[in-house]
Order: structure tokens, then C-alpha cells, then sequence
């Protein structure tokens, strides 16, 4: 992703941005100088790509002797060429198109622009040759005017290429069709990386989030587990807490009936067993109390055992609803894994050379 991080690198994170993205971020320079190169040769025409500044991004390609040896040895000739380009340049970028003009050498030349949505990125300059045989006064002249060897100078003319504007409009809609198409081409995998690194990023965050609530749910469904064991021993104790109920309550029954007995006796005996009579009386109120203590402390734990029954029920209910998002979740996360296989393969396509 070498493309992309160039473009992080200028602070975009994973967007792309238009205002800072540069020719060489969406051109492979090395073969668009390779595919100069031949097609300079091919057809006969010099060329040279430069960024949206006028700055060179490519050598030279077949730039003729009357250009190189001649023209821009002087400093005059060279800022008559520069400014030159740069009209050729400004007028390919306000039409969109290709543009063929006379430069101020008198060769034909050709600017021929490279956009990105509507936005200048580059210009492939080119041309170096001519429509008609040249006028050697008129060469003569421009020689004296930027400084150099007229003899010389008409000579090199002479070496001039001969094309019809028309070749010379195909050839630069080719080189613009050419160009155009790279770097459009680089511009969508960028985006394309940029989606992908995005999206990444989104299913990575979705994917944490998912192992956190699939952990906490196990963790629910083992707390909710421990709790119910907890109101089973709750429930098992509170059968025990009957179990000693039921045997105080038989104990109150044989007190009250020994009571009973005893107050029967304590009468046989007349004046004699008058404070025994008492006693007696005192163990059945005792046999009594318990008993109707008895009787509401089983209330209570009859309480206690239907809030227990219905806590355990509500946490049956409770660990099935985990259970059922646990498994959702499990569903979820698959499914995230498959789209981050998904993006694993978007990302190996953005990045396939």
C-alpha cells in the first residue's frame, strides 16, 4: 500500500484528497518513461511530462537537436520555451483537451493535459516538429534573438520532422488518452485502498467489540449459573427449616398434652399440687406460643420458597435469553470474520500491481 501511505503521509488518513494528491502518487513514473520513450520514437515526436507546477517528472524523450543544442543553451531561449509550455500547458488545462500551437521557436508543439476530476495534475508537452519547410529568415531571426549560431541553427531546422497538425492531434490525444487513463486508474485503487483500509479499520472496532460482549455474556451466563445453585441450596435449606418446623411442632403437641396431664394431676392432689397446677398451666401456654410460632415461621418460609421458586424461573429465563445472545453473537462474529476475509481480498486487489 506504498500508494496510500504516501498519501497518509500528508496528514489524509484514509481519504483520499484531491488538494494533496500528486502526479507521482497516481502515475508509475517508470513505465510512463518507458511508454514516453517509445512512442517518441515510434511516431517521431519529442516529449516530456511535468506536474501541475510546470516542474519535470519524466527525462526528455527524442528532444531534437535544434531544441537541445540550440534553444535552450541560452538562458533567454530557455525562459521563451518555459513560458511557452506554460500557455500551452494553461490553455490544455482551461479546454480539457489536447492543445496544438506554434511555439515561440516557430516548431509545433502539443500540451496535452492530465486531470483528475476536473483537476490539473500534470501536462505531457511534446512535439519538436513541423507542418511545412521551414523559413530560414524567419529562423535566422529568432537565432539572433535568443542568442545563438544562425548558421547552426538554421541547420538544425533543417533536421525539423514534417507532420500534418492532424498526426500530430493524434498522436497527442493518444499520449492524453494514454496518461488519462493511468492515472484514473491509480486514483480508483487509491480509493479503493482507502475503502478498504477504512472498512478494516470499522469491522476491526465492530470485531473487539463483539469478543467484549460475547466475554461478558459468559461471564452473565456463568454468574446466572452460580446464582441459581445458590436459590437451589437456598430452596434445599429451607425444605430442612420445614423438616425442624414439623418437629418442634410435634414437640409442642406431646408438651401441651404432658401439660394437660400434669394439670390433671395437680388437681388429684388438692391444695398440695396447687403450684404444680401452675406450672403445668404455664408449659401448655408455652405449647401454645410455640406452636403459633411455628405456624409463622412456615408462612415465612412458604414465603421465602415461592420468591424462590420464581427467582429460579426467572433466571432459567434469564440464562436462556444469555444462551440466545450468545449465540447471536457467535453468528455476528462469524459473520464479521467472513466480511474481514472479504476486505483481506479488496485489500490484495487495491494492492495487485
Amino acid at each position: 500500500m506504498a500508494e496510500l501511505q504516501k498519501v497518509n503521509e500528508k496528514g489524509i488518513g484514509n481519504e483520499i484528497n484531491l488538494d494533496h494528491l500528486k502526479l507521482v502518487d497516481v502515475i508509475d513514473l517508470e513505465f510512463l518513461q518507458q511508454f514516453q520513450d517509445d512512442f517518441a520514437k515510434g511516431v517521431g515526436l519529442a516529449s516530456v511530462t511535468v506536474d501541475a507546477d510546470g516542474h519535470p517528472v519524466t527525462n526528455p524523450s527524442s528532444y531534437t537537436r535544434f531544441c537541445m543544442d540550440y534553444t535552450h543553451s541560452t538562458e533567454c531561449g530557455d525562459k521563451r520555451c518555459a513560458e511557452s509550455h506554460r500557455k500551452g500547458g494553461e490553455e490544455a488545462a482551461r479546454t480539457g483537451k489536447p492543445v496544438v500551437y506554434e511555439c515561440h521557436a516557430g516548431l509545433i508543439d502539443f500540451a496535452a493535459p492530465i486531470l483528475l476530476e476536473g483537476r490539473l495534475i500534470g501536462t505531457i508537452l511534446g512535439g519538436q516538429v513541423m507542418t511545412e519547410v521551414p523559413d530560414e529568415e524567419k529562423f535566422r531571426k529568432i537565432a539572433g534573438e535568443i542568442g545563438v549560431d544562425a548558421d547552426g541553427y538554421v541547420e538544425a531546422v533543417r533536421e525539423i520532422r514534417q507532420l500534418s497538425k492532424e498526426s500530430i492531434a493524434a498522436a497527442a490525444n493518444v499520449l492524453f488518452t494514454v496518461a488519462n487513463s493511468m492515472s484514473q486508474s491509480a486514483y480508483h485503487k487509491l480509493k479503493l485502498q482507502a475503502a478498504s483500509a477504512t472498512l478494516s479499520d470499522g469491522i476491526s472496532q465492530i470485531s473487539a467489540t463483539m469478543e467484549e460482549l460475547a466475554a461478558s455474556a459468559s461471564n452473565v451466563s456463568d454468574t446466572q449459573t452460580n446464582l441459581n445453585d445458590e436459590i437451589k441450596n437456598v430452596n434445599t435449606v429451607t425444605g430442612k427449616i420445614d423438616e425442624v418446623m414439623d418437629f418442634i411442632k410435634d414437640i409442642a403437641d406431646e408438651t401441651r398434652l404432658l401439660g394437660l396431664n400434669a394439670a390433671i394431676e395437680a388437681a388429684r392432689a388438692g391444695e398440695a399440687g396447687l403450684g404444680f397446677g401452675v406450672v403445668a398451666q404455664e408449659i401448655r401456654k408455652l405449647s401454645d406460643d410455640s406452636k403459633q410460632t411455628v405456624g409463622k415461621i412456615k408462612e415465612l418460609t412458604t414465603i421465602i420458597k415461592n420468591s424462590v421458586d420464581k427467582t429460579v424461573i426467572m433466571g432459567n429465563e434469564t440464562t436462556s435469553t444469555i444462551e440466545q445472545q450468545a449465540a447471536a453473537i457467535e453468528e455476528v462474529t462469524a459473520s464479521v470474520e467472513e466480511i474481514n476475509s472479504l476486505t483481506d481480498q479488496l485489500n490484495t486487489i487495491a494492492t495487485e500491481k
